[in-house]
Formats: C-alpha cells, structure tokens, sequence
C-alpha cells in the first residue's frame, strides 16, 4: 500500500542529510527542484516563489495569532544565492518565534518552507560547499526544536470556560430594547418557553456589543462542528433543540473547556455527576471531553431535572448549581419558580445569571437578522470513521497511517488526555480512512505499536538516511521490512523499530503534502502473518490514495 505523505520537517530533514552524504560534487536530484521556477540564466538573479502563508484559525478564542517575521530589507544587486539564503532565514526566524509562542505546528510549516527554498535553488547553486553547509546547519537548528517539540506533544492544551468571565457579572440595558423583544417574542416559536424581562435584555445588550458579540460568534461558529449531533440526541431523548444553546453558554462549544470550578468538557460536567451519568474517567480519557458522549449525559440529565422540577427554568437552574440547591431555595421560601427565587436572592448569583443568558443566547440565536449574526458562516460538521484499537497505540502512528496530522487526530479525539490511545479505546479518524489505518497497523506487532514509528517515504530518501532520523540503525529496518527497503519510492510506508528511549528524541510527522499525481500504494512487508499483507493487497487495489 503506497500512500504518499510528507514528514513535519522530516522529509526535508533527510534530503538535507542525503545531500551531505553524497558531498558537494553530485548534483542535486531534478525531484528536488520547485516545478514552477525555471533555471535562471547566468548572472541574473532567481526569483524566489515561496509558497502561501497560512493564516491562523479565528474561530479559537484562545489561539495565538500567527506571527510572520517581515521578510529582512534585501539591498538591490544582492546575488541569487545571498537573497535565497536570506529568505530561508526569514522563514526559519518565522518559525521559531511560533515554537517559542507553543504553536508547535506553525512552527514546522515555516521550517518547511526555509528548507523548500534551499533545496529548490537551482543546479550549480545548490550543489556548492557553502548551500550543503547552510544546509546542515538548518537540519541541526531544526532537528533540535522538533526534539523538544517530542518531549512536549503529551502536554494536552485545555481552553477557558467563556462563561466564566461574564456569569456573575451585570450590564446595564437599553430602555428601547425590550419593546424590540416582545415584538419579537410574538414572531418567535420555541419549544423552549423564552421570557424577556430587565435580566434577559441586559445579556442581549452584552453580547451586542463588541467583546460580547466576538465570544457569542466564535461559539455560534464552532457550533457547526457539533450540530448535527447535538440536534440527533435531543431529539431521540425528546427535548427542545434550544437546549443547543445551553452548550454555547457553558463553553462556547469546546470540547476541552474547563471552568474555574473544575466542571470540564462542552456541557461542564464534574466529576460525580459524570460518572453518575455513565461518563468514564482514566489516566487515558475522559469522557466528560467527548463531544458525543458528553451530549447524550447532559441531554438525559436535563430530562431527569425536568421531570424532578416539571419547569425548564428550574430545571436549567438546577444544570447549574445542582439539584439539592433548588429544591432547598424552593423549601425555603415556598416558590417554585425560578424569577421569584431570583429576586429573593436564594440562588447562588451564578446561577441567577445563568439561565438569563442561555434565554439571551436563544432568543439572539433565533432572531439572527436582527442581530446581523445571519452571514455566520459556521465550520463544517465533523465527519469520521470509528475503529477499536487492539493494542495500545500512538496517536503520531495513527496520523501517519491515515495520511492526517498528529492535531487533526486529537482534534477529532478530544477526550483522550494523552498522545496514546488503549486498547479498547474507540478512536475516530478522518473519513475513508477506517480500513486503510486497520489495515496498515496490521504490519506492526501489537505490543510495539505505542514505541515503535511508522514512516512515509519522501522523494530520495534512503534506509540509511530514515535510520538516522529515528536514531537508529538501517540492519534493524531492513529485518522488519525485508526485502521491501530494496526499491523505496516516496509515498512508501516504512516500519521503524525504535526503543522508547529513542522514541522521546524523534520528531513528529507533518501533515502530507499533496503530490502532483496520486502514488501507488505499498506497505512495507514486516514480519507478520500473510492475512495481514493480504489485506493490504486487497486494499492497495481498491483505492488508489488515502481518503480524507
């Protein structure tokens, strides 16, 4: 099964070592060079065509915006080979300010890019001592970073409650608002009884304005990702589908948020009510941070509340501050009804705002035009494959294999709290890709699959060249893969075993870069049984590149 897919700074790192094993006096290969830049002629300056920057992802409120070091003033008349190696500069400094600010990812892009720029000089540049020596010292900086960036990859990031910053805080309302919202009421159908009064208005007056509009746009956004699923299990347990918006006020729809109370996940679930409601907790997972699993216990709580309560404003109250509160706020005074026990003041203050912003949440949500929030443009729904793994596995084998990226995988696995899947573990991958990871983990021995690596082939690389990578060695690559290291082409999937020790010093892969024309599909034969590379064959015959 041949897939192609390129290494984060690993496939430029082993061309930049090949061109150091091979010396100075052998011409670069013409793979190497960047198809659209022709050969300059002699004595003129190359043009240097660089490829695109990416642009951060606006919809996480807590991401680092992206940060380009402006290209350094070239003086006119610089010869080609200053200006090409000051550009790759640029882009090495570029990425080591985004390694510095923890964007570990961005960082490996804009190292790949000062190694395109390297490598696609043309022949009689590229192959003089002084670019093989800016070469290597480029590989020995980036092999560095991609080391520490190793050692860190198990340290999971979570995100801040949204809610967190606004839930006991007040804002003053517009006096012309509320006729505004009882028109609107009248035009308004809801399964969710909606009310406005002065605490309502002063929530829909907050996320009217700028910062409060941003917090209420990025979650409607992210809300794409989620919608389908959360609108499914509503509907199967019988619930109004504005509770939706229950999700934006307790997370802005993030998987992974965490309040300052320790409550965790897109519904805020703590410890004991997780586990009261099916959600496990390991060293290895947390239910409370799986989108769908998570959804399912908060939508069968909020039933078993408004069946104790018989009101959905009770029972909203009671998601937040726990049941045994309302029912002792309800004894105390001898109402049951949430706006009276709010102006008695028997809540926590938290909760009194509580269910006054998931009602503003609503209401705007349900009126977008008039509150010009119809051109959200929300992310596209998630879509993926569940397979169950047999063995312990690494997350970084899994991206490998399915021709993603070491963040699309925790992105779609958001519950897992290492770079490690169990046995047992329900893993979603990118769609199409299900019997293609199955297939392909099949070559690795069960008990090797969270130590040992899998590796995508680059254009030129070697045996020798990917042993180093790993910091190992060729004859231990060639007695698992046998004959198959013979004839490498890029794409190739190669088993690479490697001790755990050396495990923390290699770098993680890359996302894949697109090929010009789709590879075929080989996986390296190791040493297990014939049914596994069967299937592979099988496989290799029915697709002709990994589906996304």
């Amino acid at each position: 099964m041949r897939v192609k897919r390129h290494i984060l700074s690993g496939g430029a790192l082993c061309s930049l070592t090949l061109l150091s094993l091979t010396g100075c006096a052998v011409s670069q290969p013409n793979n190497f060079k960047n198809s659209f830049l022709s050969p300059s002629p002699a004595h003129q300056t190359a043009a240097i065509v660089e490829p695109p920057r990416v642009a951060a992802n606006p919809y996480y409120m807590r991401e680092l915006p992206l940060v380009i070091t402006p290209a350094t003033d070239v003086p006119r008349g610089l010869p080609a080979a200053d200006l090409r190696l000051r550009r790759a500069e640029d882009r090495f400094t570029a990425g080591r300010k985004l390694h510095d600010a923890g964007d570990v990812e961005g960082a490996r892009r804009e190292f790949d890019r000062a190694v395109d720029i390297l490598l696609s000089a043309p022949e009689g540049m590229s192959d003089t001592p002084r670019f093989v020596r800016e070469l290597e010292d480029l590989v020995d900086q980036i092999y560095r970073y991609d080391v520490e960036g190793a050692e860190q990859a198990d340290a999971q990031a979570f995100d801040k409650s949204p809610m967190d910053d606004i839930i006991e805080m007040t804002f003053p309302v517009d006096p012309n608002l509320k006729d505004k919202l009882r028109e609107e009421m009248r035009a308004t159908v809801s399964q969710l009884p909606l009310e406005v009064n002065d605490a309502v208005a002063s929530y829909i007056s907050y996320f009217s304005s700028p910062r409060g509009r941003a917090t209420l746009i990025s979650g409607l956004r992210r809300a794409g990702r989620y919608r389908d699923l959360i609108s499914r299990i509503l509907d199967e347990e019988g619930l109004p589908q504005e509770l939706i918006y229950l999700a934006q006020a307790e997370s802005g729809f993030l998987p992974r948020a965490v309040s300052r109370k320790a409550a965790t996940g897109m519904w805020q679930f703590i410890k004991a009510r997780g586990k009261e409601y099916g959600l496990t907790q390991t060293p290895y997972f947390d239910d409370r941070l799986d989108p769908e699993k998570a959804t399912r216990a908060a939508a069968r709580h909020l039933r078993d509340l408004y069946t104790s309560f018989g009101d959905w404003y009770l029972a909203l109250a009671s998601y937040n501050c726990g049941p045994g509160c309302v029912d002792r706020a309800v004894q105390r005074t001898g109402y049951a009804d949430f706006w009276e026990l709010r102006k008695r003041n028997v809540l926590p203050k938290e909760t009194a705002n509580y269910v006054p912003i998931i009602l503003a949440t609503t209401i705007m949500a349900k009126n977008a035009a008039d509150y010009g929030l119809e051109d959200i443009d929300p992310d596209p729904p998630l879509r993926y494959d569940t397979i169950e793994m047999s063995a312990q596995t690494s997350l970084d084998m899994i991206a490998v294999v399915a021709g993603s990226s070491l963040s699309e995988i925790r992105d779609l696995n958001p519950a897992l709290l290492k770079s490690v899947a169990p046995a047992g573990y329900q893993l979603r991958v990118p769609k199409g890709t299900a019997g293609t990871v199955l297939a392909s983990l099949e070559v690795v021995p069960q008990e090797r699959r969270n130590t040992w690596k899998m590796h995508r082939v680059n254009e030129g690389e070697t045996v020798e060249l990917v042993a180093r990578r790993y910091s190992t060695n060729a004859a231990a690559i060639f007695e698992v893969n046998g004959d198959f290291c013979q004839n490498l082409e890029a794409g190739d999937l190669l088993v690479i075993p490697v001790s755990a020790k050396s495990n923390r010093a290699v770098g993680r892969s890359a996302p894949a870069r697109k090929a010009s024309a789709t590879p075929k599909r080989k996986v390296a034969q190791a040493t297990r049984p014939t049914s596994s590379l069967t299937k592979i064959s099988a496989l290799r015959k029915s697709s002709a590149g990994v589906s996304r």
